[in-house]
């Protein structure tokens, strides 16, 4: 009788997957990749052509020993490793590396962990794919060059333990360009101004914001300003001048690729990339369910493709009709993706049997993974359903010759919605309007409502808004966001406090230096080229090696220009004329996992250490000792008093000597400017005073 092996990736898929198949057939692990390029060494040969040097992976030889009798005693061996440029590589790595005859070895791919999709599967059992296999090899090739040849740069120049990597040092370069920008923000003043209106007969009143003209809408830009308009509509009439009924109609979303999934699941359930990543793998190879074994109850995780197989659309839209009524299913396939780069498995993320509902498996998963698959079940269901409906009632009110306006909706279909929000729709409007409301309708002035804002500088980088910006600039794919950012975090080159990123100082001297010595690395449009490369390498219009015979000789050139022109960074040499309280040497500064800090030279006999508080020549605007550089828990900057806790003093931005000629307070600096600290005051100047100071707001 004949006898086969189906090798896949990992341990858990193996249980799933051996219920699936007869006694005929084997099924194991490779435990993930089992041959790679060395750590010891570059493991390309830049002198002839850059062949890669593969080993197998230390630890992985009993594994492979195993994998060789199975396949030795099978009639074909089936390669089940996932459907992607990692999958394929994994399952070419296994054919070299178990000497597999090419008449008996087979790659068969599968979305999902099912019986039919892996019985499916066996019967389109083809040849390894190398155009994917190549992108893959092109990929690492890159990684370990950029990796092996600029890590040691930053070992030399700062401390060792540093890394650079093509896709996290353009990862901590978007933190640090973020954070450049807020630093430089100069908050811009603006009013609005709220009229209270009582309309006769109703009990309710009206709040009608001001629009500007009846033809043009206005920002009201200082007090000065509010006050002239107040002026006009005093004592005016308030009218209706048009209401306007309309219907708009909210599309439902399309289900999860990896970047969306990842953005959501941190927003609605404020979970990490990593854990997302981690979830969703277990939900894909296989959770056992009471009474029908181990299976699979999401398809593949890493995707950028939004498209849905054929039954499956037509299973959500029986299951929807049949549940939720005919008028919420959508009538056909729904939307497609236009996206241009889509990763292998071609498919969203969605269950694998919309029949199985999150309530039906609750006992049979963790908390988090129940919170996972019901997020990732509603927005599929959701995607395949009509779209919600709203009624929308918008009425100008005239005053004088300026606009008031008002608006509000109110939901007369639910669509999707009754399915699922999204998680920062979730406090939408559904205001309506008081009811009676005609053209005829009387209304009279109860107050004016005025209140001052300031604009706010763009928001600190989450974790999913750096998946989100990672995405749209191309930088990296759904199977590299998540290691990406980790990578960053664990470095310390960025900190975490609650959900928002920040870079910290080892983060900068980092990211300084790639800027100043490699700056095509951490360029966002040349790493985004690259990965547009290696997608024309895996449909088969570019040769692999031709991008890295085009990459390694400018990397080679900067790397040995950066060797010679970088200067030292001797933070370990820098003696302070702080003295060592337990032995009475002078304390020296060195570069820790958060940044510089006091540590004695005496180490290993006495190992005392201490902040290294940097000041920066400025006194306490509150007490007059020096301000310093300090930090939080996590690594993040700030400037503080040396008297601290006794001063509490604390700025993010750098404080100035100078004090500000309108209001007497402290001036911080903000990129070139320099601006009062006293928000309301608003008084801004050039940094080298070169140009005439300007007040931009006015109290």
């Amino acid at each position: 009788m004949a006898h086969y092996l189906v090798i896949v990736e990992s341990p858990a898929k193996v249980k799933t997957i051996k219920k699936f198949l007869g006694s005929s057939y084997t099924v194991a692990a490779s435990q993930g990749h089992v041959r790679d390029l060395p750590k010891s060494s570059l493991g390309i040969d830049v002198e002839h052509d850059y062949e890669p040097k593969y080993i197998t992976i230390r630890g992985k030889g009993d594994i492979l020993a195993t994998l060789r009798k199975e396949a030795k005693k099978s009639d074909k061996v089936y390669l089940a490793t996932d459907p992607d440029r990692e999958g394929e590589a994994i399952s070419w790595h296994l054919a070299a590396a178990l000497k597999l005859d090419s008449k008996k070895m087979r790659r068969i791919t599968f979305n999902e962990i099912t019986k039919n999709a892996v019985k499916a599967s066996l019967k389109e059992a083809r040849d390894i794919d190398m155009n994917l296999v190549d992108a893959q090899q092109a990929r690492r090739a890159l990684d370990r060059m950029v990796g092996y040849r600029i890590s040691p740069v930053l070992w030399a120049k700062v401390k060792r333990g540093l890394s650079a990597g093509r896709v996290q040092s353009v990862a901590l370069r978007l933190v640090a360009d973020r954070e450049d920008e807020i630093n430089a923000f100069i908050p811009e003043e603006y009013w609005t101004l709220d009229a209270v209106l009582k309309i006769k007969g109703e009990k309710r009143p009206l709040t009608a914001r001001f629009y500007g003209t009846d033809r043009k809408k206005m920002t009201i830009g200082s007090e000065q300003e509010l006050k002239e308009i107040l002026k006009v509509i005093e004592n005016a009439e308030f009218k209706i001048t048009d209401i306007k009924t309309s219907e708009r109609i909210r599309k439902a979303p399309l289900p999860f690729t990896t970047s969306t999934l990842q953005q959501e699941a941190a927003k609605a359930l404020n979970f990490g990339t990593q854990k997302t990543m981690r979830i969703a793998q277990q939900l894909y190879e296989g959770i056992d369910i009471k009474g029908n074994g181990t299976v699979g109850v999401i398809t593949y995780l890493r995707t950028d493709s939004t498209r849905i197989a054929d039954e499956a659309d037509a299973a959500a839209r029986e299951y929807i009709s049949s549940v939720y009524g005919k008028e919420f299913a959508v009538k056909g396939q729904g939307k497609k993706n236009a996206a241009k780069k889509i990763q292998d498995a071609h498919e969203a993320i969605r269950p694998t049997d919309i029949s199985r509902t999150p309530a039906s498996l609750k006992d049979s998963l963790t908390r988090d993974q129940f919170r996972l698959y019901q997020l990732i079940w509603k927005r599929f269901t959701a995607s395949r359903m009509t779209p919600a409906k709203y009624e929308v009632t918008s009425v100008k009110i005239g005053a004088g010759e300026y606009c008031f306006t008002v608006s509000a909706s109110k939901l007369v279909f639910e669509g999707f919605r009754s399915v699922y929000t999204e998680a920062d729709e979730e406090k939408e409007e559904n205001n309506v309007l008081v009811g009676g409301l005609s053209m005829d309708s009387v209304l009279t002035k109860e107050k004016l409502d005025s209140k001052q804002h300031f604009t706010q500088p763009p928001a600190h980088y989450t974790e999913a808004s750096l998946v989100k910006a990672m995405e749209e600039l191309g930088v990296g794919r759904p199977s590299t966001y998540a290691p990406t950012i980790s990578i960053i975090l664990g470095r310390r080159y960025v900190t975490k406090e609650g959900k928002n990123i920040y870079i910290t100082e080892i983060g900068e001297v980092v990211n300084n230096m790639m800027k100043q010595s490699f700056p095509s690395i951490v360029d966002v449009n040349f790493t985004a080229n690259m990965e547009g490369l290696l997608d024309m390498v895996e449909e088969g219009k570019v040769e692999w090696k031709e991008i890295i015979r085009n990459f390694y000789p400018d990397l080679d050139e900067a790397v040995k220009k950066a060797e010679k022109e970088l200067e030292t960074v001797k933070i370990e040499d820098e003696v302070t004329d702080v003295v060592c309280e337990e032995c009475g040497r002078n304390m020296v500064i060195k570069y820790g996992p958060h940044g510089k800090f006091l540590a004695c030279p005496g180490f290993p006999e006495c190992r005392n250490t201490k902040p290294y508080l940097e000041k920066i020549g400025v006194p306490c605007p509150v007490c007059g000792k020096d301000v310093v550089i300090r930090k939080t828990k996590k690594g993040r900057r700030y400037y503080g008093c040396e008297a601290n806790p006794d001063c509490e003093f604390m700025s993010w931005q750098k404080p100035s000597k100078e004090k500000c000629p309108e209001c007497g307070g402290y001036m911080v600096e903000k990129g070139t400017k320099l601006v009062c600290a006293n928000e309301k005051c608003g008084y801004v100047t050039s940094l080298d005073h070169k140009r005439e100071s300007v007040r931009v707001r006015h109290e």
